[in-house]
């Protein structure tokens, strides 16, 4: 090869090495990058302010894409005739749940990139869990939102709201249940999810969980889009979460949806999750962003970690069992396995988080 032979291919691998992969789904377009964005003015008095969180997002939209405009970030991701759907997280109630400020900016970045807002879908697995945390109140005209389920219930094997043909299936049951009937041994997808939408946004609030440690995009989507749950964490001792999580996760119908994931964590919790307990919610003030929920995860747990530290707790890792968290082991390994199975970055140095403080 001449020198302007080998000048000209350098160049092309450059550009290729620092343009991204825009196949979407899980890892998605970004593996390994994760955007974090800090805004101090996006919570007064605990209340989000709605102008710096939608700052805040259009920030770490145009940080993550590297597109020079909010509208570009979103049409990166989504265009006209996409149906979406967005998955919060209303566990947590009125204190702790996705908050109607950051919605509503997801919402008009959808609107931006085309997407009109009865092409979109707010839901999660419940109902009336929707309905406590007041989601349905806050939506636009012509947005709309939908459960799988009416309410929590310990038995999960309801299938109005399921789709028959998309499951994992694992040798995994509750106590009680007969080994050899194979509809206790699988977990359906939301109808939802399989038929119902094409894309989805994925909007976790980063929280501590007894069982699996965090809970935050993984699991949101593990816990969130199927049925038949509770087997993965029935007792303090039989859990099963470490490899629940990312089974899930892998199923192609889940992995080719979910394009984008936005992590609230302008409020969290480090202890006794995965419901809010006032005495352990802290306020980071922060939004990260991506498109790989292994690298969020693994930079949620950290945050999650240090502020245990700071407050004279161990890691969610080698925490034990207290009157507010009982699982003997909180299997935050998930993450690890989720990195094991291809759903994303878990290594530190593959892993590089932008860290931005507006």
């Amino acid at each position: 090869m001449d020198r302007r032979s080998f000048v000209q291919t350098a160049a092309v691998l450059a550009v290729n090495a620092a343009t991204p992969s825009r196949k979407p789904g899980i890892p998605g377009s970004y593996p390994g990058r994760v955007v974090a964005i800090e805004n101090p003015a996006c919570l007064i008095s605990g209340k989000y302010q709605a102008a710096p969180v939608r700052q805040t997002i259009e920030r770490g939209m145009k940080e993550l894409t590297q597109a020079p405009s909010w509208q570009e970030a979103w049409r990166s991701f989504f265009q006209k005739g996409d149906v979406v759907g967005i998955k919060v997280s209303p566990v947590g109630g009125r204190l702790l749940s996705s908050d109607a400020s950051v919605l509503r900016s997801l919402i008009d970045g959808l609107n931006q990139a085309g997407v009109s807002n009865s092409n979109i879908l707010v839901f999660s697995r419940y109902r009336e869990e929707i309905l406590d945390a007041g989601i349905d109140k806050w939506l636009p005209s012509e947005v709309r939102f939908d459960a799988p389920s009416l309410r929590y219930d310990n038995v999960q094997l309801d299938m109005g709201g399921y789709d028959a043909n998309h499951f994992m299936e694992m040798a995994l049951l509750k106590p009680g249940d007969s080994p050899t009937d194979v509809h206790l041994r699988r977990s359906y997808v939301s109808k939802i999810v399989t038929s119902r939408v094409n894309k989805i946004i994925n909007l976790p609030v980063l929280k501590h969980h007894q069982s699996a440690g965090v809970t935050i995009c993984l699991k949101n989507m593990s816990h969130g889009f199927v049925n038949n749950v509770n087997r993965s964490h029935v007792t303090p001792t039989l859990n099963a979460c470490g490899i629940f999580i990312p089974s899930v996760v892998s199923l192609p119908v889940i992995r080719e949806k979910v394009v984008l994931h936005v992590v609230d964590a302008v409020k969290a919790s480090y202890h006794g999750g995965p419901g809010a307990k006032p005495q352990f919610v802290w306020e980071p003030r922060t939004l990260l962003f991506g498109t790989d929920p292994v690298a969020l995860d693994k930079t949620g747990l950290k945050m999650i970690d240090a502020k245990r530290k700071e407050v004279g707790m161990p890691s969610i890792a080698l925490s034990k069992p207290d009157q507010y968290s009982h699982f003997l082991n909180a299997q935050v390994e998930h993450i690890e396995i989720a990195g094991i199975l291809g759903l994303g970055e878990f290594s530190d140095d593959k892993i590089h988080v932008n860290r931005i403080r507006m």
